[in-house]
């Protein structure tokens, strides 16, 4: 039989599952990891990934159940839900691609001040660093800045006598960040082209007739 076929096609998209259902538990793994060993004290951070990795298995398990027995119902809805994530991974991975510095300062802004102390000293004890920008052409930025000074923990504050100077946060994480979004951007574009995989040989499988049924039903 040609891979084309029906067994062929079944093996792939549980295969395809399969990866799917690896990947969302190790998104559970990290995220209880982390929480773990308190590497991420924020609630929202562990839960948003927990819930990726939730929702991730959820669809796998519904894509491996579809194709093990052939079921149009939980087949046609993993394919509507599958080209909907396409969709929306698809965007955020082009805009991780196509940001630049000055789109990413402003982003990491609005996300710091989104932040709650406990998180923010969070990020300075984790990069060794004090706020986020010292812009002292902006008020509001300027005092917050003092603010999160003031509050800071991380081990260069401790050092200044001896010279260190502690960076701003913001400066620390540009420096990565330009790869990191390539990495990411890369990353989320290869899946979003695993997901509309998924589509067409979920959309394939359901129009073909199983060869060990009655040749005589429709399917």
């Amino acid at each position: 039989m040609g891979c084309g076929g029906f067994a062929c096609t079944r093996n792939a998209l549980c295969a395809l599952n399969v990866v799917y259902v690896l990947v969302g538990l190790l998104l559970i793994g990290v995220a209880a990891w982390g929480k773990g060993f308190d590497i991420v004290s924020s609630i929202r951070i562990i839960g948003g990934v927990l819930a990726v990795g939730i929702f991730l298995l959820l669809i796998a398990v519904v894509g491996l159940v579809g194709a093990i027995h052939h079921h149009q119902v939980l087949l046609f809805f993993y394919m509507i839900i599958l080209g909907l994530v396409f969709i929306f991974q698809f965007g955020i991975s082009c805009s991780c691609l196509a940001l630049n510095r000055s789109r990413q300062e402003s982003l990491f802004n609005t996300t710091w001040h989104l932040l709650s102390n406990e998180t923010r000293q969070s990020v300075e004890e984790s990069l060794d660093c004090c706020g986020l920008f010292n812009d002292t052409r902006d008020p509001d930025a300027l005092c917050t800045f003092q603010t999160d000074l003031s509050l800071c923990h991380a081990k260069c504050v401790g050092s200044r006598e001896q010279g260190v100077v502690c960076l701003t946060c913001g400066e620390k994480m540009l420096k990565h960040s330009d790869e990191a979004l390539k990495i990411l951007g890369g990353v989320g574009l290869f899946f979003s082209f695993t997901e509309i995989l998924g589509v067409w040989l979920a959309m394939r499988y359901r129009n073909q007739k199983d060869p060990r049924a009655n040749p005589s039903a429709f399917l």
